[in-house]
């Protein structure tokens, strides 16, 4: 009998182990030493300890990760878009009268670095609070066109962009997040440097292309895309009023995030992205916290 005990002990333990190493790879993190026997010291009642696999990934895993921080702080003087005015912010009480300080804002949904519904483009499609939870951590992309867009301001990304990504890092997992990184996010604050007007008053910053977006979407099958710029169709669309390249995204049924920050302090793979938004009645956009959750031994950009 006390055999049979054990045994039944043993099995227990075995089938929370490979449940455990099954969610690790679901997550796609790396499977070091997860479903290792305890220590032959081990206090006795660990054995009896109850499994819970996600706590696992977190101590393994997340818990000695770096965390960087994709979102700008914004305030009154924050960079927009051309047709917006500017954000104010009223106090209503202060602690010293008051004995709470509370503060009232009025700024548009699209402000900082903010979250796109669909519904921001296109009637009956996805308003922010109807953005499933699931969709808001994700295998994190960065396609690298910098140096590109130091050299030609109005750059757009290309196929060739994409295909070298591929190349290095292999095929762009499903239902991954995708930045672009330009590197636009140096200029912040300054609302005249991130819109680079030239003498006509025509915006000059980088885009996204029809191409790559249409391939992202229906061939690689990801959640979300994300720019440092404040448009999706670069300096020299929005200066036309040409948003097509926002309305394709959006007319997809899936969000963007604009206007993100920091794209230089993390790898162009083997990340991922927590995005999170409050949850407006019918909202079409919000502002966003985007934070990259990288392997420790990552230093930076490209550093796999």
């Amino acid at each position: 009998m006390n055999d049979l005990r054990l045994g039944l002990r043993l099995g227990l333990r075995l089938r929370h182990r490979v449940a455990g190493a099954a969610l690790v790879a679901s997550l796609g993190l790396p499977f070091v030493g997860y479903a290792a026997a305890p220590p032959a010291t081990a206090p006795r009642a660990a054995a009896h300890a109850p499994a819970f696999p996600l706590w696992s990934v977190y101590r393994h895993f997340l818990a000695g990760a770096r965390y960087v921080d994709l979102t700008h702080a914004f305030g009154p003087d924050t960079p927009h878009w051309k047709g917006f005015g500017p954000m104010t912010v009223r106090t209503l009480y202060t602690i010293r009268k008051d004995g709470f300080h509370v503060d009232q804002y009025c700024h548009v949904g699209q402000w900082g670095t903010h979250v796109d519904a669909p519904a921001h483009f296109h009637h009956g499609l996805r308003t922010v609070d109807q953005i499933p939870v699931d969709q808001m951590l994700m295998p994190l992309v960065v396609i690298d066109v910098h140096q590109q867009v130091a050299k030609d301001p109005d750059y757009a990304i290309t196929m060739g962009d994409v295909r070298a990504w591929e190349h290095r890092y292999g095929r762009i997992p499903p239902h991954a997040f995708v930045a672009m990184r330009t590197d636009w996010s140096k200029r912040w604050p300054s609302q005249t440097a991130m819109q680079n007007k030239d003498a006509h008053g025509v915006a000059h910053y980088p885009r996204w292309s029809l191409p790559v977006l249409k391939f992202l979407f229906t061939r690689r099958q990801v959640t979300a895309i994300g720019h440092e710029t404040t448009d999706t169709d670069g300096g020299l669309g929005a200066s036309k009023d040409d948003y097509s390249l926002e309305s394709y995204v959006l007319g997809t049924n899936h969000y963007q995030i604009e206007v993100l920050a920091h794209l230089d302090r993390v790898p162009d793979a083997g990340a991922l992205v927590m995005v999170s938004f409050p949850k407006p009645e019918h909202g079409t956009g919000f502002p966003a916290r985007v934070v990259a959750i990288v392997p420790r031994n990552d230093t930076g950009a490209g550093a796999r």
